[in-house]
Order: structure tokens, then sequence, then C-alpha cells
């Protein structure tokens, strides 16, 4: 099967842009699925409901957050009731929401599994026994299993990659909005990169007016974020599996 992995989604240009655009690349590039990281797409902080809604009718199968995934209320209960949307597995368990899903595509059940980083995250638990457990509790439910791990340090996710290599199809790193080049097949057959990168709008400082940044930069003072203006670009990735295991992956710029 073929799955379309897209990173942090910025505004809701971007929003509407994959909207009107998702199921016709799903159909150019014969995708059997798309998972796609939402956490910024309300404008920076967070996923409302109605920009969720919008995603899921616009073509994406699974929405995965991170650490501003809570930030809107409004998505509390959708968490709570939609197996489409995600939430970090390893948070409180008091937070709404699950970190773990099983989607059918393509012919195949499709474990998802949603991860923060341990540094630098408020409240996270450690991903590499979260998934241990993820896997155990699924186990039978599911033919191949992708994770997205959330999180700011590259060694971290290399970690991971290596860690669950062989044991899942994809281990794909989101939250930096910068794409890295290290695409690649581990030698257990898990597709990886470090950071499928952005989609969102082009000249701002990953996604936000560049202004807004610099000002906060230079003076030390808050700022009200704001959603830079340039053209919107896609940015992820494309991985091919076969029995489970990832035959080819490419990363995706549009």
């Amino acid at each position: 099967m073929k799955l379309l992995l897209l990173g942090d989604i910025v505004g809701r240009k971007t929003v509407e842009h994959l909207h009107k655009t998702l199921w016709a690349l799903r159909r150019e590039h014969k995708i059997d699925m798309v998972i796609a990281n939402g956490e910024n797409a309300s404008d920076i902080m967070g996923l409302s409901a109605e920009d969720a809604q919008t995603l899921l009718d616009g073509g994406v199968d699974v929405l995965t957050g991170g650490n501003h995934t809570f930030h809107n209320r409004s998505l509390y209960p959708m968490l709570d009731d939609s197996p489409h949307v995600l939430r970090p597995l390893n948070v409180p368990a008091a937070a709404p929401g699950s970190g773990e899903t099983v989607f059918e595509a393509g012919g195949y059940r499709v474990l998802v599994l949603n991860l923060f980083g341990m540094f630098g995250m408020d409240y996270s638990g450690n991903p590499f026994e979260s998934a241990d457990r993820a896997l155990k509790r699924n186990e039978g439910r599911y033919d191949l299993a992708v994770v997205d791990i959330h999180a700011e340090a590259t060694a971290e996710k290399q970690a991971l990659g290596y860690y669950l290599d062989g044991r899942v199809a994809a281990v794909f790193g989101t939250h930096t909005h910068v794409q890295t080049a290290d695409e690649c097949i581990l030698p257990r057959g898990t597709a990886y990169i470090t950071d499928l990168g952005m989609c969102g709008p082009e000249g701002g400082i990953l996604g936000t007016d560049h202004e807004v940044i610099l000002r906060r930069m230079t003076t030390g003072l808050p700022q009200k974020f704001t959603v830079a203006n340039g053209d919107i670009r896609l940015r992820g990735a494309i991985v091919e599996t076969d029995n489970g295991r990832a035959v080819k992956i490419n990363r995706f710029v549009l």
C-alpha cells in the first residue's frame, strides 16, 4: 500500500488549501491513506474541531497531534469520540483522547501511534515504553504500524526509529517544521525520516510571520503570533509498503 505522510499543518489557509486539493493529489499519486499532523492547523496554536473536520472531509484519514493539541478546547469531545483524531499517547491519562487508532485502508489494517519526545516537551512519558505497550496491546488487530514521533531532539527520533525497526512500517518525525533529507529504509525494513517538514505558507519562520519572530527574539517581549502570508507549500513523505514492511520512501514537496 501507499501512504502519504504530511508534516505539521500551519494555519487555516493551509487547511482550506488541503480541503480543495488533497483528493486530487491522492488520485494522482495513487495514495491509499493520508496521515497528517494537525496540531498547528488553527492559526498556529492548536486544532479546532471545525478545522479537524474540514481536513478529514478533505482527504486526511488520521490527524496526529503534539504539544499544541490541547490549546483549543473545542477539539476535546472529538479527541474522545473520533478514531481519526489523535493526541500523543504518552501524556497523562487524564488528558482527553487516545494516542492510537487502527484504520482500514487499501485492504490493510494500519495501526497509527502518536508519540511525544521526552526532551523539551511538557508532561511526556517514555515513548519507547509507550510504543512497546501499544504494539503489545494491539497484537492481532493490525497488519502494519506507523509512528509519528513529535519531538525536538533529532537523536531521540533516530533512536526510536532504530528501536522500532522491523516492528513497524514507518517512523516519521514532526514538530520542527523543517524537512530533513535523511529519508531511508532502516536495516530491518522500517521507513524513517527525522522530520516531514511543514505544510504551510512560505516566507515566514516555521509558518509564522517573520517580523513577529524577529520582534520577539530581538526584544525578548511577548508577541501575538500570526501566520505568514506566502504561497502554500506541502511537505511530507510517501511510503510504500509490502507485507507490513516498507519498500520505498520518498520526500514529498509540492
